[in-house]
């Protein structure tokens, strides 16, 4: 018996020592190795933001400041929900309950409302999670507008041909089936699969090598697929064509003119690729991510600058299916034909949603949606009520 405790005490330290080696290397091996993030990150979550390296975005040097309006029509909004198990409770409760950290809401360039919630603060950074694919999209507008992309209907192997020896379809698919999501892609989101598609591109230290590794397994232009391989494509296509890393870009072309506030960022797969995560990771204040839906609903303008082109903004954001397969979803913009908005979403229920008919934008960031309870539904209930309030305030 002594001698069967002895050996079972040493099998017991050995297979200790053992995890305790392998999450010492893992721990170690974050910034190089795709299982190793797996080991120590598991899923997604808002400390994502301090995970991943970033590069920095400088701030405007002339910076949008937005009027507060004379009247609060938010803040005492009663919602009524049976999910939330009580009959009825004030925006703020709601917000605070549904672990919301910034809400605001702009009436054209007046503010509605601003408030930071669950320790949150006007100077905290947000994470943009995949609301960061309409900042991904309007690049390619403005690089449209540049003449670096010279249209949509480029194949994709004319700014990256290397993936014609992959496979020689990957000439039929164009950079308009990319931003529509239609390009044909294999995406593997099953979650009982520890190397499916969903994990190789969010935690790969070498996104551009694991966007090469993707398949073609349908016709392009004939399906919709959510699938980040897309927005990883267009980043290489971005960079190839301007000859700036996206982050340079975005801050030449977009975050200053747009009057970003404060310094922004994006998150890189690692230090030693520093190739951006396209499909997410675009970090800021609020009020600075918030005008990305400003200016599109001001037709693309800042005042008398126009950063992206009117027409740019109307086709990414129109309910049509004309040139793509689903009338929901166009540029990396969402459609939401109940009530005639657009809108950027990400994980954790991160919304920027316009809504052209009232003149308004809402935006909601979080650490996560509140167990449910925060989603598109409640940005729909407060966007019409504030249409009606302003109606009736006219």
């Amino acid at each position: 018996m002594r001698k069967a405790i002895r050996i079972l005490a040493i099998v017991v330290t050995i297979v200790a020592i053992i995890i305790a080696g392998i999450f010492l290397w893992a721990y170690l091996s974050t910034g190089s190795s795709l299982i190793a993030r797996g080991i120590m990150w598991g899923d997604s979550d808002a400390g994502d933001l301090h995970r991943f390296p970033t590069r920095q975005v400088m701030a405007s040097s002339d910076p949008v400041v937005f009027e507060p309006a004379a009247e609060d029509l938010l803040s005492q909004l009663p919602i009524t929900e049976k999910a939330i198990q009580a009959d009825e409770m004030p925006l703020e409760e709601f917000l605070e309950m549904t672990n919301t950290t910034a809400f605001i809401v702009l009436h054209g360039d007046q503010l509605l409302y601003e408030a930071y919630f669950n320790g949150s603060s006007r100077e905290a950074i947000q994470s943009s999670f995949s609301a960061a694919k309409s900042f991904t999209s309007t690049l390619v507008g403005i690089a449209l507008d540049e003449g670096y992309i010279q249209s949509l209907d480029d194949p994709i192997t004319a700014y990256l041909p290397e993936l014609l020896a992959l496979d020689p379809r990957y000439a039929e698919i164009t950079v308009r089936h990319l931003i529509t999501m239609s390009s044909g892609l294999r995406w593997d989101r099953d979650e009982s699969n520890p190397l499916s598609d969903d994990f190789l591109t969010y935690y790969s230290p070498n996104l551009r090598e694991t966007a090469l590794s993707s398949e073609i397994v349908e016709t392009p232009g004939q399906t919709f697929r959510y699938n980040d391989y897309n927005p990883l494509l267009v980043g290489m296509i971005l960079e190839r064509a301007t000859g700036m890393s996206v982050s340079d870009y975005m801050g030449s072309r977009l975050w200053q003119p747009m009057g970003a506030e404060g310094e922004g960022s994006w998150s890189l797969d690692s230090e030693r690729s520093g190739f951006e995560k396209m499909f997410v990771g675009v970090n800021g204040r609020a009020i600075d991510l918030v005008k990305l839906g400003w200016l599109f609903l001001n037709g693309g303008k800042n005042g008398d600058v126009q950063v992206v082109a009117e027409s740019w903004v109307e086709e990414a954001t129109r309910q049509d299916n004309n040139t793509d397969p689903a009338a929901e979803y166009q540029y990396y913009w969402w459609v939401d034909e109940e009530t005639g908005a657009y809108y950027a979403e990400g994980d954790k229920c991160q919304f920027i949603y316009v809504l052209p008919s009232a003149d308004l934008v809402l935006a909601r960031f979080g650490t996560d949606c509140g167990d449910f309870v925060f989603d598109i539904h409640w940005m729909r209930i407060l966007a019409k009520h504030l249409e009606t309030q302003l109606l009736l305030a006219a």
